[in-house]
């Protein structure tokens, strides 16, 4: 997809500012200040649209020890330029299977229930990776987290495990796939008949608001 060529909806409203992501992509957690500056900043501008990437969606084999560290340098690194916290001590244990598909599908459980929360649990799953070593791979964390964010805990249960989110997060997976996103995190700005990329990969706020107001102003 080209920008400038097509858009991924046809927005004739408000500008909307796709931000793709997953809340098991370390550098996603290192952008969680960043997006956290756009959503208070620009919400009069933009509408700020969160879609679930799918990083390592279905992964069934556990990881290994040299995948391991691999993924530890990179949460050096992210810790090193965005100053986010890890816990290493913990982390990843033997027989860890990296899937961050029911992650994904928790945060669209979420925002199904109550869209105006849906990145604070987006960011509470993440703080519980990251910093707790909690595995939220498995729905019995992803549960709890909810219930600590205000929501139901049966509610939640019954939709996570029912068709529809299911189907829902896929559509997110096949939308990042159509919108030619190939790493995390990603923003994309969608005016009408316009399409600019904003990012891809972490970067600093202020470089990504002085893209933003050039072309708002346009």
């Amino acid at each position: 997809m080209e920008p400038g060529r097509q858009t991924l909806v046809d927005n004739k409203d408000k500008p909307i500012l796709w931000y793709f992501a997953d809340p098991m992509c370390s550098w996603c957690w290192g952008f969680s200040a960043v997006i956290s500056e756009i959503k208070k900043n620009y919400a009069r501008e933009l509408k700020i649209a969160l879609v679930m990437g799918g990083l390592q969606a279905g992964e069934t084999t556990p990881i290994s020890a040299s995948s391991r560290e691999e993924i530890f340098h990179h949460w050096h690194q992210v810790e090193e330029l965005a100053g986010q916290d890890f816990s290493f001590e913990k982390a990843l244990p033997e027989g860890f299977v990296y899937n961050t598909e029911p992650a994904c599908r928790a945060v669209i459980t979420a925002g199904a229930i109550d869209a105006t929360k849906m990145f604070a649990y987006f960011t509470a799953i993440q703080t519980a990776f990251y910093t707790q070593n909690l595995d939220v791979t498995q729905l019995g964390v992803l549960q709890q987290l909810a219930v600590d964010c205000g929501f139901n805990a049966k509610e939640f249960k019954y939709l996570f495990e029912g068709e529809k989110q299911q189907e829902i997060v896929n559509r997110n997976f096949a939308f990042t796939k159509k919108a030619g996103v190939q790493g995390f995190p990603t923003l994309i700005l969608n005016k009408p008949e316009q399409l600019d990329i904003i990012t891809r990969g972490y970067d600093k706020y202020e470089n990504i608001a002085a893209r933003l107001d050039k072309l708002l102003a346009n």
